[in-house]
């Protein structure tokens, strides 16, 4: 049987998302993780706990990594939808949280479902049919407004080239089309965010979008 590692506890060494090296007494491990666990993680250096998930398959493993037990199970719950793979979980729970994802469910809103990059009527409707008694399972509820405009993150940090570099970088990593990531950050721009906030602003605006149409 296969060794499973379940949970790590490291320094953050390099993080870039959806990638981030965790050194654990010594040994660095790669893992990738959705923008939710990106906003709370602290800066490079510090003390985290991961909760993670690998993924097994012949060309390479896989190592996800999630700040919180809920999004680790919401994702490997994800990937027993027929046609999500591990990139279209990431770039759900990265698109809106949990909460959020259970309203676009329980209110059959497949018009927010497809603005995430790969998602198109048919895996909307079926992420619909089959996450709905899963998301009753793990505890997720819809919250009221979950999908109303949210406050825009504080300024944070060099809002440098390096910062809209990274954040299109994310992006495309995600899903997105190179342009399309281009002009999301482009949108959202503003001197002083990090790359983390500019791809909070772009993924919020893109929701938002697919909620009022």
């Amino acid at each position: 049987m296969a060794a499973v590692i379940g949970r790590l506890r490291g320094e953050i060494v390099h993080k870039r998302p959806p990638a981030l090296l965790l050194d654990v007494n010594g040994v660095g491990y790669e893992l990738e993780a959705p923008m939710s666990t990106f906003y709370v993680l602290p800066e490079r250096g510090a003390q985290v706990v991961l909760y993670t998930h690998l993924q097994v398959r012949e060309d390479a493993h896989s190592l996800f990594g999630f700040a919180s037990e809920t999004e680790k199970a919401m994702f490997r719950a994800l990937l027993k939808v027929n046609g999500v793979g591990a990139r279209m979980a990431l770039a759900i729970l990265s698109g809106m949280s949990a909460e959020e994802f259970a309203q676009c469910v329980q209110g059959e809103d497949v018009t927010s479902l497809t603005r995430i990059p790969g998602i198109g009527k048919k895996t909307a409707q079926r992420l619909i049919v089959e996450m709905r008694d899963r998301l009753e399972q793990m505890g997720v509820r819809a919250e009221a407004g979950a999908l109303a405009a949210r406050p825009a993150a504080a300024a944070a940090g060099d809002g440098s080239g390096g910062a809209v570099a990274d954040a299109v970088s994310a992006l495309v990593a995600l899903g997105y089309k190179a342009p399309e990531a281009n002009r999301m950050v482009r949108a959202v721009e503003s001197g002083g965010l990090t790359s983390e906030e500019l791809i909070r602003a772009a993924l919020q605006s893109t929701t938002k979008r697919g909620k009022n149409r």
